[in-house]
């Protein structure tokens, strides 16, 4: 096999993101879309060019032309279909979050075992040049040591039947967008957090609208950050270390208007970064993954830990207390 042929998972608003980089890479190709309708999975695959249609979820997930699945359903789905991807025998690009619960990650991790197949959670960010050169400065000691990580992402959701807005899908702004600061902070830190603090503002359909958090970890080191539905477009990262600042503009999603820049003292100046479209990375490492046996980018144990995180704020948002995280398994 030299190429992987794609499926996609539902006809999904995402979707218009992953399918132009799946064309754009050298060894993928969409081949096949499935929708629970006929009708409009037909209408999807004449607007898409996608020469074939599907009208149901399990046919996609046991078509053996298929190598590998994108999944781009409601939050709550998210584990049902992976797993049902995973034991068909096919590969897996879940959209965040993987799961809700970590005993949810801890079956797909059984299930990929199980099949000798992977699932990766796609947080584009980790595989851009941008991330990369975060991380090599962070490793270099350029900034001494470090003390906090800061994050935000904020939009204004107008959409009134979005399924973000929707308990029963697993909404929530910590869950779809307060991902990113949280998993950004835990990739950079490199352990789980072992303290959890949050405060949330809960719609009447029992989302948060907006959170704020705080993690501790073991060396002291202390993640803040807000995520909401309600406020401008902000999307930001700074790691604060004894010795200078970098700040991240634009992180999670990458564009022209992306920035690195590093303070010391009165300086400031700007960290130049390779150039690469925004979801190109996840979809060359699934590449390397299925076609040369490596191990993803985006592990099952940087998801167990991410979604442990995250469970834990929520934890503390609804009790009002610091939550303390078991890091036996993280």
């Amino acid at each position: 096999m030299s190429r992987l042929r794609w499926g996609l998972l539902s006809t999904a608003r995402i979707n218009r993101l992953i399918i132009p980089a799946i064309r754009a890479s050298a060894r993928s190709e969409v081949t096949t879309v499935a929708s629970r309708t006929r009708e409009r999975g037909e209408t999807y695959a004449a607007e898409w060019n996608i020469p074939r249609v599907l009208d149901s979820y399990e046919a996609l997930v046991g078509d053996p032309e298929i190598d590998v699945i994108y999944i781009g359903l409601p939050n709550s789905l998210h584990v049902e279909w992976t797993v049902q991807a995973l034991e068909a025998g096919k590969h897996v690009l879940c959209e965040k979050p993987l799961a809700l619960h970590v005993e949810d990650v801890d079956r797909i991790a059984a299930a990929a075992a199980r099949s000798s197949r992977v699932a990766t959670e796609a947080f584009m960010y980790r595989h851009h040049p941008l991330t990369h050169a975060v991380q090599d400065i962070v490793r270099s000691g350029r900034l001494g040591a470090i003390r906090s990580f800061k994050g935000a992402f904020t939009f204004a959701l107008s959409r009134d039947n979005d399924v973000r807005l929707d308990a029963a899908l697993g909404g929530g702004s910590l869950w779809d967008v307060g991902c990113y600061p949280v998993s950004y902070a835990c990739m950079l830190a490199g352990v789980p957090p072992v303290e959890a603090f949050g405060w949330q503002q809960r719609s009447a359909s029992g989302i948060d609208l907006e959170f704020a958090g705080m993690l501790r970890f073991a060396d002291g080191s202390v993640a803040q950050f807000d995520s909401g539905f309600t406020g401008p477009f902000r999307a930001e990262m700074e790691v604060v270390g004894r010795d200078a600042a970098l700040r991240i503009h634009r992180p999670f999603r990458t564009d022209d208007m992306s920035r690195l820049s590093l303070t010391r003292g009165d300086e400031t100046v700007e960290i130049p970064f390779p150039s690469e479209p925004s979801f190109a990375g996840e979809i060359a490492d699934m590449e390397r993954v299925a076609l040369e046996g490596t191990q993803p980018r985006v592990t099952l144990a940087d998801s167990r830990r991410t979604i442990a995180a995250i469970t834990a704020l929520y934890q503390s948002a609804a009790s009002r207390q610091v939550v303390t995280l078991e890091l036996a398994r993280a």
